[in-house]
């Protein structure tokens, strides 16, 4: 993560995780409006869709015997750089079985090995940014819990900020437009 702005002296930077399976769907929308009406003034943003830059499956090395975490390349290398240079991580994930949809949690499994790559300083680096989420979901608020306790715990175990989750109802595209109450959070959603 870059080094956390104090005051004006540096604009903060959103990565914006796009974790659906569909492009422009609810959660996506959800996000974009926030971006658009609540960012912090100067503030920089980055989307990447998880679907553009898959990951190889994980595979925990930690125990094996010579068992080193090879240098992150293709879209493991993207996905690293964009991390750490962000202050903001914003997770744009629909709810999937009441949890992160595949690749947003693959994204996370990596980290693991990002925590062990040589001259990375991955924890040091992410100490201080913040975690965000966004998700649409078709039932009740409270079966965004598992979803919003991962990103919550993984923030609280990298000594990161956790900014809180947007929360939108949807099924069909667009139905989250409808949604007057998250319309009307996504207004304030990023502002300090």
């Amino acid at each position: 993560m870059a080094d956390q702005p104090t005051g004006a002296e540096a604009p903060r930077t959103f990565l914006f995780l796009d974790a659906s399976a569909r492009a422009g769907g609810n959660s996506e929308q959800l996000a974009r409006l926030a971006a658009e009406a609540s960012l912090p003034a100067g503030s920089e943003q980055r989307w990447l869709r998880l679907s553009e830059h898959p990951l190889p499956p994980f595979e925990d090395l930690r125990h094996v015997e010579g068992g080193r975490y090879p240098e992150p390349v293709g879209h493991e290398r993207t996905l690293l750089d964009a991390t750490l240079a962000a202050t903001d991580l914003v997770f744009v994930a629909p709810l999937y079985w009441y949890s992160l949809p595949t690749s947003a949690k693959l994204y996370l499994d990596h980290w693991s090995s990002w925590l062990r790559q040589p001259g990375a300083d991955f924890r040091a680096r992410m100490r201080g940014g913040t975690v965000w989420g966004v998700t649409a979901l078709a039932t009740e608020d409270d079966k965004a819990e598992p979803l919003i306790g991962t990103l919550r715990l993984t923030a609280e175990y990298m000594g990161m900020r956790w900014g809180g989750a947007l929360l939108g109802n949807g099924t069909r595209p667009g139905d989250v437009l409808r949604d007057e109450r998250a319309l009307i959070a996504a207004k304030s959603f990023f502002a300090d």
